[in-house]
């Protein structure tokens, strides 16, 4: 197949003048300047991956007035026809453009945002890119593929001033928000443990050999960043997600969610944790998939303060979903599903607390009014929160797959004196055994080693160092490589 590759963006190239053409946002110098100038605000979109998760980004901005969605991006010729026949074919719809290549889309002066919804391995180049070029980005959850990859989309945004926004349609809650102000100011006493849960049934993948992509598709133009030579079908479209150099596990896809919203809850002024583990396998199924479907993992903060979380995605003769977040304090009480149960009490009470300080119109609506008033602090979501959140998942899972086999039984839990962490892995052991029917005897788990985390300089010390830190990036292709965070 030819390759469409375009030269590597260069920052002074969509930087250079201050006009933008037609109803666009005007940008001057090498920052967002804050104003917006076009005709009555009118806010230009580029959706960039329009299969699964992208049809909700096009119906969303759909559903903001004055908002145009002037670009629709996928390297799939096939899936982005059928999409932008939809768009054209909708009420203001007739003038978007269909391309291959987001640098295409950069290049336009007149595109004042771009929405991403691609595998997580573009996620944070995309988002880089697009605040080298002076425009608004939404990202879908993990803002990053990897540690440092976030850091440097972080940067960029500092740097560039735009508004980022992360896919957490959860930041858009008053509700949680105002639940975590008032657990951060002591109502239910010290929060102790911020627990997700990521426990949604899911199936084996099987096995697709190795084959040359289909005709429709730019292998170069997908693969992108990630470090990978061979097509196979579970590549595309979804089942990406259960592979190491193009997704994050369910750990970090849908439980991105619920480990923001485990670390919103903390305290203020905590960044990143000091240590983490986790325990788990990909019990069942005995497919091409490389992610854990079940995983315990801790991660302790250097306030005393613990993020747990639960993957179980293992299907089973009743199953018990458990998408949410629990919230357990030092004196023994604790907040499931809503519900308050005071230490020593079985007798629980509905959570009643005054609604938190969000910018209102839900995710999208909000991005749009950000990006309108030029005000990155109006992100709910921001770049930095989006970072700490996507790194605590990036560590557990760095712990997992740096992890030895043991022994599919209660005892593998290596947790030290975590008593807390132990009785939560013996509830989820007691759900394989018993409720999946994983067979104590020829089955295992892999136990990841205890990682220590320095979260001022972002790098591992201690025992495991040097291997944890070779998992802080990814290797990169040429052409699509991450930029140093000093030289974004």
């Amino acid at each position: 197949m030819k390759s469409t590759r375009l030269p590597a963006l260069n920052r002074r190239h969509f930087l250079q003048g201050t006009t933008a053409a037609g109803a666009g946002l005007l940008i001057t110098g090498t920052q967002a300047s804050g104003q917006v100038v076009g005709a009555n605000d009118r806010l230009r979109v580029a959706v960039i991956g329009v299969n699964g998760r992208g049809q909700a980004h096009i119906s969303g901005y759909q559903s903001q007035d004055n908002v145009e969605i002037a670009y629709l991006v996928d390297p799939d010729a096939r899936t982005l026809a059928a999409s932008l026949k939809k768009v054209q074919a909708s009420p203001g719809g007739q003038s978007c453009v269909g391309v291959a290549d987001i640098r295409k889309v950069l290049e336009d002066k007149t595109v004042d945002a771009i929405s991403v919804a691609t595998p997580n391995h573009w996620h944070s180049l995309m988002t880089i890119w697009g605040a080298q070029a002076g425009k608004h980005v939404y990202v879908e959850k993990p803002l990053s593929h990897d540690v440092e990859e976030g850091r440097v989309a972080v940067e960029a945004q500092k740097k560039y001033g735009v508004v980022v926004q992360h896919g957490t349609q959860n930041r858009s809650s008053a509700q949680i928000a105002g639940l975590h102000a008032a657990i951060q100011a002591g109502k239910f006493g010290r929060l102790k443990i911020s627990y997700g849960y990521c426990c949604k049934p899911r199936a084996g993948i099987g096995f697709k050999p190795d084959s040359d992509a289909p005709a429709n598709l730019d292998w170069d133009l997908w693969r992108g960043p990630a470090d990978i030579d061979q097509f196979h079908g579970n590549l595309v479209h979804y089942n990406w997600h259960w592979f190491w150099k193009t997704g994050n596990g369910d750990l970090n896809n849908q439980g991105t969610h619920q480990l923001d919203i485990a670390r919103w809850a903390l305290d203020t002024d905590v960044t990143h944790p000091t240590r983490v583990m986790a325990i788990g396998g990909r019990f069942q199924w005995k497919d091409q998939g490389e992610t854990p479907n079940t995983m315990m993992a801790v991660a302790e903060y250097p306030n005393g303060q613990s993020v747990f979380f639960n993957v179980r995605n293992v299907n089973y003769s009743g199953y018990q979903n458990q998408v949410e977040n629990e919230y357990y304090f030092e004196d023994g009480g604790r907040i499931v599903r809503g519900i308050y149960y005071p230490a020593g009490s079985k007798e629980g009470q509905k959570v009643s607390v005054p609604n938190g300080k969000v910018t209102p119109g839900g995710n999208w609506g909000s991005f749009v009014s950000a990006c309108r008033a030029g005000k990155p602090e109006m992100a709910n979501g921001n770049a930095l929160d989006a970072h700490y959140g996507c790194v605590l998942g990036h560590l557990m899972n760095n712990s997992y797959r740096l992890g030895t086999n043991a022994p599919f039984n209660v005892k593998s839990g290596k947790f030290g004196d975590n008593r807390d962490a132990a009785e939560h892995f013996e509830k989820l052991h007691s759900v394989m055994r018993d409720g999946v029917g994983v067979p104590e005897n020829g089955n295992q788990y892999t136990v990841g080693p205890w990682l220590t985390f320095d979260p001022a300089t972002e790098t591992h010390v201690g025992e495991k160092a040097a291997e944890a830190n070779r998992l802080l990036k990814d290797p990169n292709r040429p052409g699509f490589e991450i930029p140093e965070a000093a030289k974004v």
